[in-house]
């Protein structure tokens, strides 16, 4: 059982440096990215079908972020080669018994021409001199003197053109009614292009960091096994050059990472949080997130300093992926861990339950642990659904077929198979998120300026005002069934009203602003026009 996170050889190293200045000379803007309109002048030298080329597109911007980098552009050109070869191209074409290493690169008719051009271009530049480089247009948007408007032929990217509209349409609208402040830390630029997140949550003992080393097949700094509640901290295992860990306060304050927004849970939780940095292949890919052992029984009556559900909702505000471990010796779901399940409202797509451990039990306790399992969650999460458990034991161990059986060890394989395929799924998913979550994020900020708006015109305009206020806060429920029944919104969209009440104790209403038709306008235009705008930009070229 293993989770490859680059299965596809680059070839050698002369075809890459090949391949280097092929992308150089498709490269129109410059930028790094070979765009659709790029690959369509480019690969038509190959003389292959549209059909073809369609399917070389969809393979190698797997990710459909809208564009290729220098690794999806050469394995774009060894699928053009397979396919010159008379290969059907197929997903699985790449990873086969096929001789990469040693494929040639493709037939271009008039490239070389195109290269001599170039080289000659280059000489004639390097006598007049060199220009001075511009700062690139990602930066730019998040600047303070960044122009209010830019065209949508100015972004080469769809996460780029999330950016743009973000500044210009949807921050406006989440700084004029304190969005940050009540719902979550307006964005960055390291909040867009962050690698995709994967969550691990549950009672101490039941398996987070031992399945993460799994999947590393290696260590990390900072990771620490035992029976006792042995992991006290956030742990973000990510990649990095070498292999070191980086306190929380530190962590907070990088540009280039994204976890800024963790400063609003104050220096208590930056004690007890850090960064765990090492050079891997499938941290390149994904970054984990392993977390403290949810409290039980009379452990759980001891106040941890800081808000520990807070912490776990605003990670599952950014994850892609959010593991609930059990193990079948911990089944019962404490207050805490209670909490900590409701707080990741709203996120429930993202849930997969794992029964860690399930070797430990015979076949006939395993099905009584299922059962006790299922009956405790939906006792928790309270809907009609059942939710998907994964069966399994993700350690370095090798299933114990004295305990599991044959039965047993071919379903642990086969759920411990379901449950990777969704994990390598995640790269490949990652930014059909980024835009379900900026589209949740868009709404839920209109329905904040909707209440927020709602709650200042309520307000008297002299006399009564902190009465008039109290009074507002105490009813805060049925001032929000007011908003739902005049803007007609659903009531699922509207947040916990008792987080919203503590919040709220501590603003003075009559200092809101009213509400702007225009702001809301712009972002109902963004969602309407912008946004589908944006992706049929950058879908498939040869659709």
């Amino acid at each position: 059982m293993e989770i490859d996170a680059l299965p596809i050889s680059l070839g050698s190293k002369e075809n890459q440096k090949i391949y280097g200045e092929w992308f150089d000379l498709a490269d129109a803007d410059g930028d790094g990215r070979i765009t659709g309109s790029d690959a369509t002048k480019f690969f038509v030298m190959s003389n292959l079908s549209r059909q073809d080329l369609k399917q070389v597109w969809a393979i190698a911007d797997s990710k459909r972020q809208g564009y290729l980098g220098l690794k999806e552009f050469i394995i774009a050109m060894q699928l053009v080669s397979l396919a010159q070869g008379g290969h059907s191209i197929t997903q699985d074409l790449l990873t086969s018994d096929l001789d990469v290493e040693n494929l040639k690169p493709p037939a271009m008719e008039g490239l070389d021409e195109m290269l001599t051009k170039k080289k000659h271009k280059h000489k004639e530049l390097a006598t007049i001199g060199s220009s001075k480089l511009q700062p690139s247009l990602s930066n730019s948007w998040f600047s303070p003197k960044s122009t209010k408007n830019m065209s949508l032929s100015s972004v080469t990217s769809i996460i780029d053109g999330l950016k743009r509209l973000y500044n210009q349409k949807l921050k406006p609208l989440e700084v004029t009614y304190r969005f940050n402040d009540f719902v979550s830390p307006s964005l960055t630029s390291s909040d867009f292009d962050a690698k995709p997140m994967v969550m691990l949550l549950g009672q101490y003992s039941t398996g987070k960091t031992t399945f993460i080393k799994h999947l590393l097949k290696t260590s990390y700094p900072g990771a620490h096994i035992g029976p006792e509640p042995t992991t006290d901290r956030f742990v973000v295992v990510m990649s990095g050059p070498d292999e070191r860990s980086i306190p929380g306060n530190t962590v907070a304050v990088q540009a280039d990472m994204p976890f800024s927004g963790l400063t609003t849970f104050g220096t208590a939780f930056l004690s007890k949080f850090e960064c765990s940095q090492l050079p891997h292949p499938l941290l390149e890919h994904i970054t984990f997130v392993d977390t403290p052992g949810v409290l039980s029984g009379e452990k759980q009556r001891t106040q941890r300093a800081y808000d520990f559900t807070g912490v776990t909702s605003w990670f599952a505000a950014k994850c892609d992926l959010i593991l609930l471990l059990f193990d079948p010796h911990k089944l019962d779901v404490s207050d805490e861990f209670k909490r900590v399940i409701s707080s990741l409202r709203g996120n429930d797509d993202k849930i997969r339950v794992v029964l860690n451990k399930a070797d430990q039990v015979d076949t006939q306790q395993l099905m009584r642990v299922y059962g006790a399992l299922m009956w405790s969650l939906g006792k928790v999460l309270n809907t009609p659904e059942v939710m998907r458990v994964y069966i399994g034991s993700f350690n370095d161990k090798p299933i114990n077929d004295d305990i599991s059986g044959p039965i047993g060890k071919e379903l642990f394989e086969k759920e411990q198979d379901g449950l990777l395929s969704d994990l390598k799924d995640i790269p490949k998913k990652a930014c059909d998120r980024r835009i379900n979550e900026f589209v949740k994020r868009a709404r839920a900020a209109k329905i904040h300026a909707y209440i927020i708006s709602h709650l200042k015109n309520e307000m008297p305009t002299m006399i009564g005002k902190a009465k008039t206020q109290q009074r507002l806060i105490d009813n805060l429920e049925t001032e929000f069934g007011k908003v739902q029944k005049d803007y007609h919104l659903p009531p699922g969209d509207f947040p916990n009203v008792e987080h919203f009440k503590e919040i709220l104790n501590g603003y003075s209403i009559d200092k809101f602003e009213k509400l702007k038709p225009k702001m809301i306008q712009s972002v109902d235009d963004m969602l309407g026009y912008d946004i589908p705008n944006l992706l049929k930009n950058f879908r498939n070229p040869y659709d």
